[in-house]
């Protein structure tokens, strides 16, 4: 199989990965990024725009080709990389990539990042204990989850591996599980909301 053009990596770098449907992406995910990038110290954020969401219908989802054409429209940022690259290397779950991106890349350090809503329902991913077991996870205040995000069996779990948001520079490259929850400022937008709205991709 040949390689998949990643974005820009290199040994020792400290890259957040974001990962997501983005139908459509939206100055959420954008927001989620800036405050990733600056609390976490992070070189890049890759936004991964997956295939399909294996905990979601798929059947009309729009082109891999116009989701990522629109979310490098809204990222606009020379830091944040957008990229389609596990439908290259045929993963669908978010395991399955982690563990490519470790055999390929060793000495980046990657970080999850996630909105604050996906921790509730974490326990629902494939080997999600596996996923904290490899990676380090910054969990995004979102609206709404600021309160409830740790309710979920996943939260409850992971409870014990919490870095204290003042050591959030810490993250990357840490001794994994580990996780760092990180407040700042909140946008009220979802993909969900604005696929319902009429404002999705066509």
């Amino acid at each position: 199989m040949t390689l998949p053009r990643l974005p820009a990596h290199a040994p020792g770098m400290r890259i957040g990965l974001f990962g997501g449907s983005f139908n459509p992406p939206h100055e959420g995910h954008r927001l989620a990024s800036l405050i990733a990038l600056k609390r976490l110290g992070l070189d890049r954020v890759w936004w991964m725009v997956t295939p399909g969401n294996p905990l979601k219908s798929n059947g009309h989802l729009p082109a891999l080709a116009a989701r990522v054409q629109a979310a490098k429209l809204v990222a606009n940022h020379p830091r944040i990389d957008v990229t389609g690259f596990e439908a290259q290397i045929g993963t669908r779950f978010t395991y399955d990539t982690l563990c490519w991106l470790k055999r390929h890349c060793p000495q980046v350090d990657f970080v999850w990042l996630m909105g604050a809503d996906n921790l509730r329902q974490f326990h629902r991913w494939q080997h999600w204990r596996e996923i904290a077991a490899l990676i380090p996870i910054a969990v995004i205040d979102r609206p709404d989850s600021t309160l409830r995000a740790g309710g979920g069996q996943a939260g409850h779990v992971l409870a014990r591996h919490r870095l204290d948001e003042s050591d959030a520079m810490l993250l990357p490259g840490h001794a994994t599980p580990a996780f760092v929850f990180l407040h700042g400022p909140r946008s009220p937008l979802s993909s969900t909301a604005l696929r319902e709205a009429g404002k999705g991709l066509a």
